[in-house]
């Protein structure tokens, strides 16, 4: 897609936020918008490079709840970020637009504050999304992205997701996704104690949830990865074991608890090889929990008898219990952040009125230059320095006072009167009685 922007200032340009998530669109049109880490940057120059410099800042938060574009552009974007997200994504518009929200300006800051401070989360007050925001951030400073704009927000954004973690109680008992993990599959098997639980991947969330899932004291566990070291090193910190990826079809059957979080782009667990452990497992049920986005099983695995499939939203369910206790921490945090959020605007606003300062102080300069070029000449010709000087002060006091009694006598009645009344704030004068 090509824009060309009509002739536009940098000072004009408004802060964006435009993305979906576990709210607005379900996991299936999730997995379809997710990036993956080392397509961050590149998107990133097609932004930029699509909307023809129209886009002066950006970043792009991608998780397994969220895909969501921060950006300071020139306010005609707006209306045509949503089709160029689709198009990236080689998704048709239409199939993507219901489930878009689109902030800017003030609500574009509260939700980046909100997303940050865990109230916009599947878990509320959980912590993890404020690494992820970072990373978000490193990702757009690589790729050369991040200006003035968003690098102010972003400080300000991880101040107040500090701010609102050391004030309110806003984390404090929060079930995670993990726990929830390990609540579905006591409902299946009851005691985990006789219970065999494959973990597929090695990042942070099946770090997480090997965790809670040892604290139950399963018979046994093993950690499974593309790359075996990683696996290694993630088993021997729970007394557990490895394998390779490409082992699966032969010992998938092994595992009443499948556990399932990668950064992959396809399935890794397919409805043939699940079907086939399945039958080996004699009507034995097995539970399997796919945390990925986009999922590393397949969804019609779930039509399988014996098989106990959830999704990151199913695991969303589970989680929403239990938050009503939270509620008045949600209250102090967004009181907190409707004041942060002001000041952002306030800052916002102030640099719009740098082109104007510059202007100013470039025509100040430019009298000033004039008035001592003609006070040097007529130095240079004998005239007295006294004579020089009160010239000169009295050329610059002209000037000075020029242009505001020019807007008095040519402005209407109304207009002279609102010029009178910020004349005193523009040209504070002092009181002579004490001088």
């Amino acid at each position: 897609m090509a824009f060309v922007p009509n002739a536009y200032r940098y000072m004009s340009a408004g802060v964006f936020t435009i993305g979906l998530n576990h709210v607005s669109a379900p996991v299936a049109v999730r997995e379809r918008l997710s990036l993956p880490a080392e397509l961050v940057q590149p998107a990133l120059s097609a932004l930029q490079s699509s909307f023809g410099g129209a886009v002066h800042e950006a970043a792009i938060l991608s998780t397994c709840n969220r895909t969501e574009l921060y950006c300071a552009a020139e306010p005609e974007v707006a209306e045509h970020l949503p089709r160029w997200l689709a198009e990236f994504n080689k998704i048709e518009p239409q199939d993507v637009s219901p489930h878009l929200y689109l902030h800017d300006n003030d609500d574009a800051v509260r939700h980046a504050f909100r997303v940050a401070s865990g109230l916009d989360s599947m878990v509320l007050g959980e912590p993890q999304i404020l690494g992820q925001m970072k990373e978000a951030v490193r990702a757009a400073e690589g790729a050369g992205a991040l200006g003035t704009l968003l690098h102010q927000l972003f400080q300000r954004t991880f101040s107040v997701a500090k701010e609102v973690r050391s004030q309110t109680a806003i984390g404090s008992q929060s079930v995670s996704l993990a726990s929830a993990a390990v609540r579905l599959a006591e409902r299946v098997f009851g005691d985990l104690k006789e219970t065999r639980i494959l973990f597929i991947g090695a990042g942070e969330m099946i770090e997480l949830c090997a965790t809670h899932f040892a604290a139950r004291q399963p018979k046994a566990m093993v950690v499974a990865n593309r790359t075996l070291e990683r696996a290694d090193q993630l088993a021997n910190r729970f007394d557990a074991k490895s394998m390779r990826l490409a082992d699966l079809p032969d010992q998938l059957a092994e595992f009443d608890v499948v556990v399932s979080c990668t950064a992959s782009t396809l399935p890794i667990l397919g409805l043939g090889m699940v079907e086939r452990a399945s039958r080996q497992r004699r009507r034995r049920p097995m539970v399997m929990v796919d945390l990925a986005v986009p999922r590393d099983i397949e969804p019609e695995v779930s039509r399988l008898d014996d098989v106990y499939l959830y999704s990151v939203d199913d695991l969303g369910a589970v989680v929403q219990s239990g938050t009503e206790s939270r509620q008045s921490a949600v209250v102090q945090a967004e009181a907190i952040i409707d004041t942060r959020v002001r000041g952002y605007m306030h800052w916002l606003q102030l640099r719009k009125t740098v082109p104007m300062i510059q202007t100013m102080q470039m025509n100040a300069q430019d009298v000033q230059s004039a008035a001592l070029d003609r006070a040097r000449k007529a130095l240079a010709k004998g005239d007295a320095p006294e004579a020089v000087l009160e010239q000169l002060a009295h050329s610059l006091t002209q000037k000075y006072l020029h242009g505001t009694f020019n807007a008095l006598h040519q402005t209407e009645e109304n207009e002279r009167q609102q010029l009178m009344g910020w004349l005193p704030r523009l040209f504070p004068t002092r009181d002579r009685r004490r001088h």
